[in-house]
């Protein structure tokens, strides 16, 4: 049974534009709402990349009260302040703004976020009318669509749009970091691309090797990662691959049981020394042994 929210954790989140703006306002709220643990972050409000907020809400229990001072310092928008709370319905964890009618433990906190939800989807429909209904009458006019730049192919314009696009996909990779990189450190340079991006998908994250290099290859230009994780594997033989992976599956995951392992090889199709489609603790173990013996894991 979950606890009674009077006795539940409130974890306080703050966040300012920028690095010489304090937080002590924000702080002040929060530890004064009962917030022993409270977790800052620095960020524009429109931007995507919320390391910190990715974090917590990942790690976040059941019957856990999320604070904020005021909506504006979590979300960037109505939709995504929508998104944060049902991800923290998903986990069975609450939501409540100081300054706004918004707990949603409590039934007018609820129908205040119902309120929200049903101006979202207006403010949505509204945006989607109106787009449609400018591109109608430009239309009409006979004026042509779109980027004038891009049309003509201006050099300033290309730059321009390749920029945006690079500093939105830098932003989801750094959100997204700390799902798949601990992997990543943790294999590379050892294990080749093929069996990170097959761990990582046993997890259910879906990637391929090009796109999983470029994201490293990303990271490392922006010095948010060691350049050794791009060096190529070195070669292996059959049995050699075989126990290296077992190992970095290992070392990805130290809580995974010998059985949990050789599930995790069945699934990923991988064959026994011997050629057979069935593991047992037993051979996990022994591949694991050698690869400790190596200096492997």
């Amino acid at each position: 049974m979950a606890p009674p929210l009077s006795t539940a954790r409130l974890i306080g989140y703050a966040r300012v534009s920028t690095e010489d703006q304090a937080h002590d306002a924000q702080l002040d709220e929060l530890r004064a709402s009962g917030c022993a643990e409270i977790h800052q972050e620095h960020g524009s409000g429109t931007s995507r990349a919320r390391p910190v907020l990715a974090r917590l809400l990942r790690e976040i229990n059941p019957s856990d009260v999320l604070v904020v001072v005021r909506l504006d310092r979590l979300a960037r928008s109505v939709s995504h302040l929508l998104e944060v709370i049902e991800t923290l319905e998903a986990k069975k964890a609450h939501f409540r703004s100081l300054r706004d009618p918004i707990d949603t433990s409590t039934p007018q906190g609820m129908f205040s976020l119902q309120v929200l939800g049903a101006v979202a989807q207006l403010e949505r429909s509204l945006i989607s009318e109106r787009t449609k209904a400018g591109m109608r009458a430009a239309k009409a006019r006979g004026k042509k669509l779109g980027n004038p730049g891009m049309r003509e192919r201006r050099p300033e314009a290309i730059r321009k749009i390749a920029r945006a696009r690079e500093k939105v996909y830098l932003d989801e990779l750094i959100a997204s970091a700390d799902q798949w990189m601990p992997t990543v450190r943790r294999m590379r340079p050892h294990h080749p691309w093929e069996d990170v991006v097959r761990v990582l998908g046993d997890r259910g994250q879906s990637w391929t090797v090009a796109r999983l290099r470029r994201a490293v290859g990303k990271l490392v230009s922006q010095r948010m990662a060691a350049p050794i994780l791009l060096k190529p594997a070195p070669r292996k033989s059959p049995e050699d691959r075989l126990m290296t992976l077992i190992a970095g599956i290992a070392m990805a995951d130290p809580d995974l049981s010998l059985r949990e392992i050789a599930a995790q090889l069945e699934r990923m199709r991988e064959r026994t020394p011997r050629g057979g489609t069935k593991w047992s603790a037993s051979s996990v173990k022994q591949q694991l042994d050698r690869a400790i013996r190596l200096g492997l894991a």
